[in-house]
């Protein structure tokens, strides 16, 4: 378990703000007699308006603690990644669905590279609708795509909330996995939720998961549905699918495509699995501690894809696709992408070639993060030739 005191310390005016979501937190608590769930305390922790974490002014994005970041995404790691999502994404475009939508735009870094590459592509979309809530956010987005794309800029509009109907394309990288979830705890054979109270009445600052025992019929069923009766802890993610929900309320044309790490359900919430995959990053350090410097760091956990894909189906999309990040990049040209560099130059070269290697590597990234594609109203094919190239091979829908 990595402690805090082997992290950096934040400065000042941070641990304040800190300690200032710290006393907010500890308020909700005792309103609520207490005790609140874990997936109330996450949502305080990331979004309490200009005190959570991605609603405050952390750099969170980066490629290491020097530039302030926490951690790094795809779209940072290399311009591949959304040249690669380009070529997917153009055929659908020439289908006639000219919109985009993006959740989750951290920076801003896959707003510009997705445009730059559709341009490339030569299928533009009319409009690229970002929906960001941040307001310190939508201006290092906007400060992103007027550095990188600024003659594409103007085509980007930012959004509060969904649209009542949308056609076009969607796509959100890692932004399930920010979505707060329950916790659930299995101690000597009897369901618990696992909560958060103060480890001292009034104390300022500190916080400790306490459980409540649950009735049989109050125990989620895939929780019930989890061999043995040993200890374990594990999550829902009841947030991510009534998102998923909605998000296929407003599509009614189009597909949609989310990117994360996660498992289908037979792997998440395999008996082995006992520690669930709540995990948290704060200066390129990952470790458990979610009550460690609150607003200062993320917390996130793996995604739950089979109930993703339920919520999907519930709303009357279909499953598309899902593979590996890995596999979905390869089918939709990725290396193609790459060997267009010169390998002679070896100072442009390698350092790309690095970093498509981290995206592929299944002791990177390329296994544990999950490529699912939810459609309405498209003509779906699997060759290589057809819109959904990107689960041409490999596609694992059927572990879904």
């Amino acid at each position: 378990m990595q402690k805090a005191a082997s992290l950096p310390l934040p400065p000042a005016d941070a641990q304040a703000a800190s300690d200032t979501l710290a006393a907010r937190i500890g308020e909700s608590i005792d309103a609520a007699g207490g005790w609140i769930g874990f997936d109330r305390y996450m949502a305080l922790a990331l979004y309490a308006p200009g005190l959570g974490y991605y609603s405050g002014g952390s750099a969170k994005f980066g490629r290491d603690a020097r530039d302030g970041s926490d951690f790094i995404t795809a779209p940072e790691l290399s311009p591949f990644f959304a040249r690669t999502l380009a070529r997917q994404f153009a055929p659908l475009i020439a289908q006639g669905l000219p919109r985009m939508m993006e959740f989750g735009a951290g920076t801003g870094r896959l707003a510009a590279d997705l445009l730059l590459g559709l341009e490339q592509e030569g299928r533009l979309p009319q409009e690229y609708a970002i929906v960001e809530l941040s307001g310190e956010l939508r201006a290092r987005q906007q400060e992103t795509l007027a550095q990188r794309a600024p003659h594409l800029a103007a085509r980007v509009r930012w959004l509060d909330a969904l649209p009542d109907s949308f056609e076009g394309l969607i796509v959100g990288n890692e932004v399930l996995d920010a979505m707060p979830v329950q916790l659930y705890a299995r101690i000597d054979g009897r369901w618990h939720e696992r909560g958060v109270a103060r480890t001292e009445p009034g104390a300022a600052a500190a916080f400790h998961f306490e459980d409540r025992v649950l009735a049989d019929a109050d125990v989620p069923a895939m929780q019930r549905d989890i061999p043995g009766d040993h200890d374990l802890v594990t999550e829902t993610h009841a947030e991510a699918e009534g998102f998923i929900r909605a998000v296929g309320a407003m599509l009614a044309r189009g597909a949609a495509f989310f990117i994360d790490y996660g498992f289908p359900a037979a792997e998440y919430y395999h008996p082995q699995r006992t520690g669930g995959t709540l995990m948290c990053h704060y200066r390129h350090h990952a470790h458990p501690d979610p009550f460690l410097y609150p607003g200062l760091q993320d917390i996130t956990a793996h995604v739950n894809f089979s109930g993703v894909a339920a919520a999907a189906v519930e709303t009357g999309l279909t499953v598309s696709g899902f593979a590996s990040q890995a596999r979905f990049l390869m089918n939709a040209g990725i290396t193609e992408l790459l060997m267009a560099l010169d390998p002679s130059d070896a100072r442009a070269f390698l350092p790309q070639a690095n970093a498509v290697q981290k995206l592929l590597s299944e002791a990177e990234m390329g296994e544990l993060f999950k490529v699912i594609a939810l459609t309405r109203g498209l003509d779906d094919g699997t060759d290589a030739s057809e819109p959904l190239a990107g689960f041409a091979r490999g596609d694992r829908c059927h572990t879904l």
